[in-house]
């Protein structure tokens, strides 16, 4: 991949972790025509790009979200694949999804983690990055 396309992808997905040869970034938006401040209810969609820089495939397994809202609360989900998915990555290919979460709070976060199977058989659990969740702040 040239700079420029990294310096672009970097930029649009700004939070973004690494492991082994996984990256996992992620870029998120709130929705202000899902949310509804009034009744104590915001919403954000996140996109994830899961990314093989690997020689082997990887398939991505499972998933476990550590959510946190603005009074501290949090909230674990767990589950197999994405968006009912459980792709297959090949060596130097990427998979793209977006999913969202609703908060009774203004403010949170997200972070987690996906169990991948490695082409050789082996599992590696791989880090999703910590990102905020945050409305932007509305006149009274």
């Amino acid at each position: 991949m040239s700079d420029l396309a990294r310096t672009m992808i970097d930029s649009l997905f700004p939070f973004a972790a690494t492991t082994g040869p996984i990256t996992v970034r992620v870029a998120v938006s709130y929705l202000p025509e899902q949310s509804h401040p009034a009744l104590g209810r915001w919403f954000w969609a996140y996109h994830v790009r899961v990314e093989n820089d690997g020689a082997v495939a990887a398939q991505l397994i499972s998933r476990h979200w550590r959510i946190s809202d603005g009074r501290g609360q949090v909230s674990e989900v767990e589950g197999e694949g994405v968006v009912g998915e459980q792709p297959l990555i090949a060596p130097g290919a990427s998979f793209d999804y977006v999913s969202g979460c609703p908060l009774s709070t203004p403010e949170g976060s997200m972070v987690g983690s996906y169990m991948m199977e490695m082409g050789d058989g082996s599992q590696m659990l791989v880090a999703i990055p910590q990102f905020p969740l945050v409305a932007p702040a509305t006149a009274s």
